[in-house]
């Protein structure tokens, strides 16, 4: 059963009248309801291309949020072949809330990283929701010399609500160890190529994110932080996420025109979450569109062009 999101109340009413007449046609069999239930599937259509036309940054928001949106793991487990996960920052712990190790992405040998918000409650309390620690980004960054030493690739998938602000992270270094990790990926000669495919959320997502080539699914968000703690911060009323979501132009769209992502990726129409297969394929053609971009590139010249990209950014989005 699709879960819907608030502003897809209406279609859920019409999905589902359509689904209970197919329902009574199978248990009246003498009943013909193809002509009904084909009429109510193309009102649905039409409803949700005209919702999904039009998203303001909020319900961009609520997409990327979806529960049964793909997630890490599942990009890892379909995209990539013989993975083998590294655990722990060799310090303190493993970190949950991040996975990562070896695998190949078409029979070429990478290093791939990501969050993890897992997808039942079970999954989701112990990946914290997808909500790093500092061991976490410790971890992150030992995966990245590693890759760096034996000259692997790096791909990076981002979904995380941001880093965990509790008090045990605090007290183990979480602004370090966020900014070593985001050093980390300043300083690797390898390809760093890395995806947001839900929420890119603060700190915690630039640490992953500070590569040679960012790419978002059309309706994932990026931002310094959520629409909800904006809205408190500035108008002490976490209900004025909407107006906040707006002024912080987390969108793909908007992004791309700032030069903070270099690529979006296309979404089936309602979101990742309707057509998952589709939307891994999508985005396993560009993360190897990306590796072909940067393949044959010097170390000094990664690491150089990838750090002008970063003070490049958001002169794009000025100059027009």
């Amino acid at each position: 059963m699709t879960q819907y999101l608030d502003f897809e109340k209406p279609l859920a009413e019409i999905e589902g009248k359509a689904e209970e007449l197919r329902a009574l046609a199978r248990g009246e069999t003498e009943m013909d309801v193809a002509a009904e239930a084909a009429a109510l599937d193309a009102k649905a259509k039409a409803l949700l291309d005209d919702l999904y036309n039009s998203l303001t940054p909020w319900r961009k928001c609520q997409v990327a949020r979806h529960p049964e949106r793909p997630h890490c793991k599942d990009y890892i487990d379909a995209l990539f072949d013989e993975f083998t996960p590294l655990a722990g920052d060799r310090n303190f712990a493993d970190d949950h809330a991040v996975m990562g190790g070896l695998a190949r992405f078409q029979d070429r040998p990478v290093m791939v990283i990501g969050h993890e918000k897992g997808n039942d409650t079970k999954s989701r309390i112990e990946r914290n929701f997808g909500m790093a620690r500092p061991e976490g980004y410790r971890k992150a960054i030992r995966l990245m010399e590693l890759a760096g030493k034996f000259g692997l690739p790096v791909i990076t998938l981002v979904d995380t609500p941001g880093a965990y602000p509790g008090k045990g992270a605090e007290e183990r270094g979480q602004s370090e160890a966020i900014a070593r990790s985001t050093e980390k990926c300043l300083q690797i000669g390898v390809p760093l190529i890395s995806v947001v495919i839900g929420e890119g959320g603060s700190g915690g997502a630039v640490a992953f994110a500070t590569a040679d080539r960012v790419a978002m699914l059309e309706h994932s968000v990026y931002s310094v932080i959520s629409p909800e703690g904006c809205a408190s911060i500035l108008w002490k009323d976490a209900e004025k996420m909407r107006e906040a979501a707006e002024a912080l132009r987390l969108t793909a769209q908007d992004l791309k025109k700032l030069g903070v992502t270099d690529r979006i990726i296309e979404e089936p129409k309602g979101g990742a979450h309707r057509d998952r297969a589709a939307t891994i394929k999508s985005v396993g053609k560009a993360i190897a569109a990306m590796l072909k971009e940067l393949d044959g590139k010097e170390p000094a010249t990664l690491v150089s062009d990838r750090r002008r990209k970063f003070l490049d950014i958001g002169s794009k989005g000025l100059a027009a």
